[in-house]
């Protein structure tokens, strides 16, 4: 059985805190996976700024619900989902991406969630594994599956490098340079035709 794992921000979604940072003017909040390799830093240096700003889980919340998915996302969910199964492993945090989830007719999703005290104030995060998105592959491997999975971050490498086949998706140069085996497909029509050969394959291929 073939299963297709994909990244949420950067892949369907813009990316939360580059958005929210925008719209507070907080520079520092415009770092991601896709400059920072240790999520744990990344998080608690997040987390560091929120508190110094007094930022709020609700303040978060109130950019997202303005947030829509990327152009031409939902159409290309909807067709791997006509010919497969799809899961999304993500970093991101249930109380974050439940309104777009909605947007892009509830994908499953596999992610995280935040520890929030009674003023609303993030205080923590739980992730729901370490290394999550590589042994969530390896899981399903281990069920039988045959896995094709695709991100842009430093923090999906594990996760494609699993996969029975993986890509990157609009990745950045440096993380090009650093894995050139992976090829980096700059639309969704580069990345649905990978999905449907990898999906018309008799036997699966390693990365």
């Amino acid at each position: 059985m073939k299963l297709v794992c994909l990244d949420l921000e950067g892949v369907l979604i813009p990316e939360i805190w580059i958005n929210f940072a925008e719209k507070t003017g907080i520079e520092e909040l415009k770092k991601t996976t896709r400059d920072e390799p240790d999520y744990d830093i990344l998080m608690k240096g997040r987390l560091e700024i929120l508190k110094r700003e007094g930022f709020t889980l609700s303040d978060i919340q109130a950019v997202i619900e303005t947030m829509d998915p990327l152009e031409g996302a939902s159409e290309f969910l909807k067709e791997i989902r006509s010919f497969t199964q799809i899961i999304i492993l993500s970093d991101t945090f249930v109380e974050f991406a439940s309104p777009l989830m909605k947007k892009l007719a509830y994908p499953t999703l596999f992610c995280n969630s935040l520890i929030v005290d009674g003023k609303g104030m993030i205080k923590d995060f739980k992730m729901r594994l370490d290394n999550g998105k590589k042994r969530s592959v390896e899981g399903f491997k281990h069920a039988g599956y045959t896995v094709f999975a695709a991100g842009d971050s430093y923090n999906d490498l594990a996760m494609i490098q699993s996969a029975d086949r993986g890509a990157l998706f609009r990745a950045p140069d440096q993380i090009t340079i650093d894995y050139p085996h992976l090829i980096n497909h700059s639309g969704y029509d580069g990345l649905m035709k990978a999905i449907k050969e990898f999906h018309s394959e008799k036997a699966s291929l390693k990365v």
